[in-house]
């Protein structure tokens, strides 16, 4: 078997539930997309912000370090990642502060993603 290489997709693994206990989160090294909504609920931006501009609030988000770009084709913002590749919302441990609230596409994956069905885990899963 060749190496799980998370900026391939092509290499990842078919996924299995089981595959996420133990894990060190290789998903959360993927660029995030995220939505107005997906902000609001991240409570990064108020709901009065939500009235704002997209431009604003990602100005406003680019500047505090949370995000990374928006692309007003999709409307969807990047958050920021850190130096070693992880979302900038793990903590010290590896672990999501905003479980609870996260993003969409975090709560989908890998059902989304860049490639459904599979999960950049570079350990075999093991039968549940």
């Amino acid at each position: 078997m060749s190496e799980v290489d998370v900026g391939r997709p092509s290499t990842w693994l078919r996924y299995k539930q089981s595959m996420c206990q133990g894990c060190h989160g290789l998903c959360c090294t993927l660029p995030v997309e995220v939505s107005v909504a997906d902000l609001q609920r991240m409570e990064l931006i108020t709901a009065d912000e939500v009235r704002w501009s997209v431009r604003k609030i990602a100005k406003k988000l680019i500047d505090q370090g949370v995000v990374r770009s928006f692309r007003v084709r999709t409307g969807l913002f990047t958050l920021e990642q850190r130096p070693n590749g992880d979302c900038v919302v793990l903590d010290k441990n590896r672990l999501c502060v905003l479980y609870e609230r996260r993003p969409q596409v975090c709560r989908m994956f890998p059902a989304l993603g860049p490639r459904p069905g599979f999960c950049p885990s570079k350990r075999k899963s093991t039968r549940p």
